[in-house]
This record gives structure tokens, sequence and C-alpha cells, in this order.
């Protein structure tokens, strides 16, 4: 033992496309700007970038790219400036920036004149109406979080034995998802014997106590790798803890193994190999969140981390069959995770039961003063409250295909209007140019892999086609800041635009990919569930999503706990590993 796929983009111009330059000036020319060494990946960086003269043909040839021209004069007065910038690029790349530096920017959700929700919060956990035996080990593997809660409070189950189950069945299992890269099985029976000594005293932490769970291999982990899933990381060891990951400690949570993720999240694929659909091990698990997902499954943990920036646990959770909360951009701290998107990414539950996902997400919520986009806002959750005070929307024209799980997505909208939901149509902003905002997410992540690129150690990534991060990161150091602020700048446009759009309902029930549903919900920082809703077969899980509101991930999951109750479909469990 030791991520969804991205967006396509367009080949690289042709020589043609820069004034008919042969291929050696058009790469010269991108090396003058200080920015061509990227494009020779397994090479240094220093060795690529001789710095070559700043000419007006330089700039002519640059011009290309940016879909600009310049007249003669232009150019010529251009030059200095130029110059003078490749000066600064060289004195910024002598500042070594660790991971764990962010921009002296945020990312608000919060459209202008929007409020953020005030009052109490509340943790009522629904009371399990059957416990499993305590001694039958698929049934306990598979039990839900209230379940777990209430045997190991109870005395009939140890902590220590729960762990030792779950650490049997990654033992046994997780080289044939290949979702496990280190087992922490010290530290693991550890924290075990700590909570069955403080349970065994009367000191309950919080529902999450004594319950093994296992973290997405990006969070920092001391005492153990961080690999961020990329062989230039499989041996990087961070010596302390990211914040999800000490707020788990404190609430009494086991962690028995980092699970597996894409390459720097990105896919299924990692240093290791590809991790694996527990419904049908020929097919990948989707990512990046890969681990995760397949572990709750298939009943290796009790619960997982996750994290998002374009799909990353929606993407596994609906190929896994899992329910996965992506939550409200600046409820979660990301403080020592893998930043690939600093105004994108979500650190989130991925579980088999709606309730689970809210347990953990009341664990790890909050400010930690480290990362700054992170807010104090209440989260309310009654596990025996319905829909009452829920206002409910379906996403126009997304019921109405015939595809594969058309039948299964219009047969959740019979159950919730059965439940008591008068289902309202709600549409997305089709104005705006949102496949065009992907450079924001490109750009990041080109910032944040910076070193990777410059010094070419991107070379030794698994994936190394067109759409696969060395080449993204390589393409992404084209994209003119101009370009990348005008994106933002749109961006706060889609965030008024849906507030608008959105503002008679609290969540917005639709397939998981309708539409460009999942580009401008990860834009707007919106939570979102997802649930699964039965099988296009018997290999392939369906899902729905409900979409929340800003701050009402609350809201969101009681839709999806309410769905769950009234269905049966997330209990049906892969038969390789019940």
């Amino acid at each position: 033992m030791s991520s969804s796929s991205p967006p396509s983009h367009p080949a690289p111009p042709a020589s043609s496309s820069v004034g008919e330059l042969d291929r050696r000036h058009f790469l010269a020319t991108l090396s003058a700007l200080g920015v061509g060494g990227g494009l020779f990946p397994g090479i240094l960086w220093a060795q690529a970038a001789q710095e070559p003269e700043i000419t007006e043909e330089t700039i002519q040839a640059a011009e290309g790219l940016a879909g600009l021209s310049f007249s003669p004069q232009q150019r010529t007065m251009m030059l200095e400036n130029l110059r003078n910038n490749r000066g600064a690029y060289r004195r910024m790349r002598e500042e070594e920036l660790s991971y764990d530096v962010p921009p002296a920017l945020h990312f608000d959700p919060l459209p202008p004149g929007a409020t953020i929700p005030s009052g109490p919060s509340l943790m009522r956990p629904s009371r399990p109406r059957d416990l499993p035996d305590p001694d039958d080990p698929v049934e306990v593997a598979y039990a839900s979080l209230t379940e777990l809660g209430a045997l190991l409070r109870s005395g009939r189950l140890s902590s220590e034995r729960l762990t030792r189950l779950y650490l049997d069945r990654l033992r046994r299992f997780g080289d044939d998802l290949e979702c496990v890269v280190t087992l922490t099985e010290d530290l693991a029976l550890e924290q075990a014997q700590r909570a069955d000594r403080e349970l065994a005293a009367g000191l309950v932490r919080g529902p999450l106590h004594g319950i093994p769970w296992g973290a997405k291999d990006l969070l920092a982990t001391r005492g153990y790798p961080t690999t961020w899933g990329a062989a230039p990381y499989q041996d990087q060891a961070l010596e302390h803890d990211a914040t999800v990951v000490r707020r788990l400690d404190e609430a009494g949570a086991v962690l028995v193994a980092k699970l597996t993720l894409g390459a720097l999240a990105m896919g299924d694929v990692w240093f290791g190999g590809q991790t694996r659909s527990p419904w049908d091990l020929e097919r990948g698990s989707s990512g990046s969140s890969a681990g995760s997902a397949a572990a709750v499954v298939s009943g290796l943990v009790g619960f997982a981390i996750g994290s998002e920036t374009l799909g990353s646990i929606i993407s596994p959770a609906v190929r896994c069959g899992a329910t996965g909360l992506r939550p409200t951009f600046g409820r979660v701290s990301r403080a020592g995770a893998m930043p690939l998107s600093w105004s994108m990414d979500k650190l989130g539950p991925l579980c088999r039961h709606a309730e689970d996902c809210a347990l953990v997400l009341d664990g790890i919520q909050g400010p930690d003063n480290l990362d700054r986009t992170v807010r104090q806002v209440p989260f309310r959750w009654d596990g025996e409250a319905g829909l009452d005070g829920i206002r409910v929307g379906r996403l126009t024209g997304a019921f109405d295909a015939d595809g594969p799980t058309g039948d299964l997505d219009r047969a959740v909208l019979e159950v919730l209007e059965g439940l008591g939901a008068e289902l309202v149509e709600v549409g997305l902003p089709d104005d705006l140019p949102l496949g065009a905002l992907r450079i924001i997410l490109n750009a990041e992540a080109a910032a944040s892999f910076d070193s990777l690129t410059r010094s070419g150690r991107d070379a030794l990534m698994v994936r190394q086609e067109e759409g696969s991060w060395p080449n993204l990161f390589r393409s992404a150091r084209m994209i003119p800041a101009v370009e990348y602020l005008q994106a933002n700048r749109l961006r706060t446009i889609l965030l008024g635009r849906l507030e608008q759009a959105w503002a008679g309902v609290d969540v917005l029930v639709a397939p998981p990919f309708a539409g460009s549903l999942l580009l401008a919900t990860n834009l707007s920082g919106h939570p979102a569930v997802v649930a699964r809703h039965g099988f296009e077969d018997s290999r392939n899980p369906g899902a729905i999503t409900f979409v929340g509101g800003l701050w009402k991930d609350g809201e969101a999951l009681a839709v999806a706990h309410a769905f769950q109750r009234a269905t049966s479909h997330h209990l049906e469990r892969p038969t390789r590993f019940s």
C-alpha cells in the first residue's frame, strides 16, 4: 500500500498564429519573456531560460498568445518595461515560497448586499432506530456514525476493537481498490486506546469520539508522509497537522489511513496506480478524492475527508456511490492542505449517510486564525427534523432528459414531493462565459506549483497528456494577469446573478453534472450534497445533488437526509466487500 477529469483545452498555437515565426524562434520568444522554461519537461529552468534579449519581434510573437496587436511604435515603447518586469520575475524567484503561503488576496463568496447568517449553532443527531450486532464485523463496518457512536458510548464496542476491524479491512481490500497510500496504525491504536479510557471515564468529546476515519493524502499529518498522490512528493514529510486533522483528533476521532488522490488532486491516477470503483474493479473510482470515496463505500473506514476544487468530491461520490458534502467556501479551514486553487479549494466529508456528513462538518468547521477565508457561521443540525421551512427548487430543464439516469432523477422529485416539498423551477445564469472562467483555477494551480514546473520535476508525474497538470501548469504561465483579474470580475457578477436567480429557494435539486451547475457553484462557493439515488446498472451507481444557498449546508444536508430516510439506495453494498 503505499480527480475528476480536467476540462479540455485548446492546443498550443501554431507558429503561423504568431507571425509565421519558425518553432525555434517561437520558443526563444517565450524564453525571452521569462516564461518558456516550463515548455521543456525534465530540463532545469536555469538551463532552458538563457534570457535572450527582448526585442520588438519578441513582443510581436507574444501578442498572438494574448489575442492582441500593437503598433511598431507601441512595441518600442514597451521594451524597457518588459525588461524591468523580467528582472522582477528573476528577483521574486530567488525567494522560496513554501506551499502554505497564500496570496494576499482572499475570495469572498458573499455577494454585495447579502448578509451572513447569525444566531446559535445546533447539533442534535437522530436516534438510531436499530443498532447493528457488535459481533458482526460487516454490519459494524457499514454502520452509520450515529450507530457506531451509540455502540461506543454504551460500552458494547470498544474503539480499539473497531479500529482493528477497519485496519484489517484496509489490509484485506486496500490493494484491490488501490485506495491506501499509508496505514497510520501506531497513531490509530494510540488514539483508540485514549478514546476507550475517556469513554470509560464518562468523558464524551462528541459524536465522532472513538470512530476511525481516513484522510485524503493532501492533508499534512505529523509523523507520516503526505504525498499529494504525486511521485515528486512521495517522500514528503510535513511535520505538522492540518487543521482538519487536528480538529478531528480533538473530537476523539481515530485516523487509520492516508487515502489516495489523483496526483496533485486530478483524476484517480496516482504514483502507485489507479484507484478502483468498489462496484467494478475494472473502472476507476474517479477523483480526485478517489481513495476517500472508495474506502467509505467499501466499509474500510467510518468516514473520510476529501477536497474539491472542481468536482473532486462530487465526481468520485457519484462514481462510487458515496454521500459527499462540499461545504460552503469559507466554512472549513484549508490550513495544512495542499493548495491547488486558493479561491476554489474546499475540504469536506465523504460518508455513507447524509447525517454522517453533518456530524463530521460540525467537528471540522470554523476559523483557526490560519486560513483567513474562514468565517464563524452557525451550523444547525437536527437529525429528527423534516423539511418544514426549507424551500426546495428544481433546476429548470435538468429533469427532462431521457438519459441513463433520467427516470432515477425524476423519481427523486416524486419522493421529495411526497415528503411535502413544493418544488420551484430555478434556472442558471446563461449569459456569462462560465467556461472561460476556468483560467482562474489553472492560473492559481500553476502559481502553487511554480517551482515544480521551473525545476523540470514535473516530468516525474505519471500523467503527461495534453490535459494533465504538467502541461496545464506550463500553459497557464501564458495567461495574462489582466485576463485572470478580468475573469474574477466576471466571477463577482456570477455571485450576484446566482443570488438573484435562487432568491426563492434554500436548496436546489439537480443531477450532479447538469449544464454548468458544477462549474458555476464551485466558482461561487455554494455547498452541495451528492447522494446515491439508484443504479444505472449493477456496476454504475446513479446520484442526485442538493445544492444549498451560501452557508445553507445544514439545509442541503437536511433535504438529502430526508430523501435517504424515505429510500434505501444508500444502504446497498458492493458484494465483494460485504
